[in-house]
């Protein structure tokens, strides 16, 4: 079976970031991000992509954009125009990632049968990109592990990962 999971970092109130950027930086959680998305396909907005200072390593790159110009100078990198064109290049693999934005998020909540978020125990009032609600009528909660605030995390957060019904 071929599972496509959304991934995610978002605050209580479903906070993504602001201007293209997170709202807090948490080591943990980008080693998880990392260690469970290397050797997979993740797929992305545009704007998501363009925060990347380069393509990350040990990755393909489905890049979902409008802009039918729009070319990447990267052979790990592949263009595609809808998501429904970006699932069909990853039909055959057991596992791949969407890894947002927002819009993209919301598109994903649909075809997605696996969640892993990062829930950020904090409210951000001035975030402009929001993570979709969570319909616990359609996503179970499999498994949660709480990290507490520490030196090198600001903020306490939890990791909840969710399973289509």
């Amino acid at each position: 079976m071929n599972t496509v999971a959304m991934i995610a970092a978002a605050a209580e109130n479903d906070a993504l970031g602001k201007d293209n950027d997170l709202l807090w930086h948490l080591p943990d959680d980008f080693k998880r991000f990392k260690s469970l998305t290397s050797g997979h396909t993740i797929i992305m907005g545009r704007k998501t992509y363009e925060s990347f200072p380069k393509p990350l390593p040990n990755r393909k790159h489905v890049i979902i954009t409008r802009d039918n110009d729009y070319t990447v100078d990267y052979d790990t990198c592949v263009v595609v125009h809808s998501l429904p064109e970006a699932l069909e290049l990853v039909k055959d693999e057991p596992l791949s990632y969407i890894i947002g934005g927002g819009e993209i998020y919301k598109l994903g909540m649909e075809c997605a049968n696996k969640l892993e978020l990062t829930r950020v125990h904090g409210i951000f009032e001035d975030a402009d990109t929001f993570f979709p609600e969570i319909n616990e009528t359609i996503w179970e909660l499999a498994t949660e592990q709480y990290h507490p605030q520490d030196e090198k995390h600001k903020y306490a957060f939890t990791y909840l990962t969710y399973l289509k019904i």
